[in-house]
């Protein structure tokens, strides 16, 4: 199977995640689900353009390309080696990796046309294929690491009609719960119920790991599920990495299954003979509940939920960001001929010079961010008048410009200057 290719978006998180984050390789490898080496590389080329993450940070995805990897060239063809042979060979005595690729080489030393792989990629790659013969090893959460989170499956019925949906987290190594109704479970509802789980806990875990849900994943895949753009951008806010639990692999959400077990017995369950009209009267009677079952002592362990989280998740928890997190939506489109980009039917201009380029938006409540390969071209505040537009004076081309300056009463001044008989006329 060909390799995919990587986008450079995904290679500027890269680098945010080592320079900035200090992130281990491995934690960012399942991350982003690429190798360590993949990782390795672009943390090299970095390293060898002198770049460091202020630098990175400051460019757009175009000038950071070239200063990586420069201009293009033709790519460079490897054998494929058979590692289903070479994990059969490694069961004989003796019998080592730098053998086999001893071997591996010299079939292809008399090739012109296709080159071997060096012995770190061949060792890399033979262990990407080795872990899919193997099951899964059960995961052990260090302090701080990893949030979980997911929806209940029951509801909490509303007497005004619609109902409560209950959002679960919890801290890998302590279990420390918190639980938060929404009014359903949009994009927005899941990430209001993680801003209000990283408040509740006064800071941020390296990763955060949801489910599959269609709210958050952008691209499901048993393998690779993958986030939508918005959610990304909620993990640079907060300086984090979100990491799906891959579906049909029940161990990378044990924690969130059985605190979301948990949360339906000893707070729901309690809830289920009083009446709420809003979710804000749900979260109100969730609260004591919620701090009871975190004090409760464990059965065979000493100690509780907060006494651990306070004790080995909240020292290692990275610091809140000092501004909230403000819901940005993505959406791809193309410059009209007109330099305007279109929005729920409102028209926004850009640089002339981006006529029929293809570009990204970054919608908030009130402003309208137009972006080429992530860099800023044009920043508009938000007008839900459809039919209608906002252009800058500085994206219009000159002679555009010089006839728009044109006013009624400019040319009625200019007509005046000619004569009374001009203006009269």
């Amino acid at each position: 199977m060909p390799a995919r290719k990587i986008t450079m978006r995904k290679i500027k998180e890269i680098l945010r995640l080592t320079l900035d984050a200090k992130l281990p390789y491995e934690q960012i490898a399942a991350s982003l689900q690429l190798s360590k080496g993949v990782i390795s590389k672009y943390v090299k080329l970095a390293s060898t353009a002198g770049l460091d993450w202020p630098a990175i940070a400051a460019m757009d995805e175009g000038a950071l390309e070239r200063q990586l990897l420069g201009p293009a060239r033709s790519p460079v063809v490897y054998a494929p080696p058979d590692y289903g042979q070479v994990h059969v060979e490694l069961r004989g005595k003796g019998v080592t990796l730098m053998l086999l690729w001893e071997e591996y080489c010299g079939q292809w030393a008399e090739d012109g046309e296709v080159k071997p792989y060096r012995y770190s990629q061949f060792c890399e790659s033979y262990r990407r294929f080795a872990r899919t013969l193997k099951r899964s090893m059960r995961q052990v959460h260090r302090a701080g690491d990893k949030l979980f989170i997911d929806y209940a499956g029951p509801t909490i019925a509303l007497s005004g009609g619609g109902k409560a949906n209950i959002f679960v987290a919890a801290m890998g190594a302590s279990g420390y719960a918190f639980a938060w109704a929404t009014p359903a479970q949009t994009t927005a509802d899941w990430l209001e119920g993680c801003c209000r789980a990283l408040g509740f806990y006064g800071g941020v875990p390296q990763l955060i790991v949801p489910d599959n849900p269609r709210a958050v994943i952008a691209q499901a895949s048993r393998y690779e599920p993958r986030a939508t753009d918005t959610v990304l951008d909620f993990a640079v806010h907060y300086g984090c990495s979100i990491l799906p639990a891959r579906a049909y692999h029940p161990q990378d959400k044990a924690k969130a299954e059985s605190t979301v077990q948990i949360v339906e017995r000893w707070i729901m369950a309690r809830l289920r003979h009083q009446a709420f009209h809003t979710v804000h009267e749900v979260n109100a009677a969730m609260a004591p509940l919620l701090e009871h079952l975190n004090n409760k002592p464990f059965q065979k362990l000493p100690g509780s939920r907060a006494s651990v989280f306070a004790a080995i998740d909240a020292p290692a928890l990275m610091a809140l960001p000092l501004e909230a997190f403000e819901l940005a939506i993505f959406k791809t489109v193309k410059v009209h001929i007109d330099y305007h980009v279109e929005f729920e039917g409102h028209r926004y201009s850009v640089p002339h010079a981006l006529v029929g380029q293809t570009l990204e938006l970054r919608v908030t409540r009130n402003a309208l961010e137009i972006l080429n390969r992530g860099q800023r071209v044009a920043s508009h505040a938000r007008n839900s008048r459809r039919g209608g537009f906002t252009t800058t004076d500085e994206h219009m081309p000159e002679n555009h410009r010089a006839h728009a300056q044109w006013s009624p009463d400019r040319l009625i001044a200019w007509g005046e200057q000619i004569g009374v008989a001009v203006n009269s006329g």
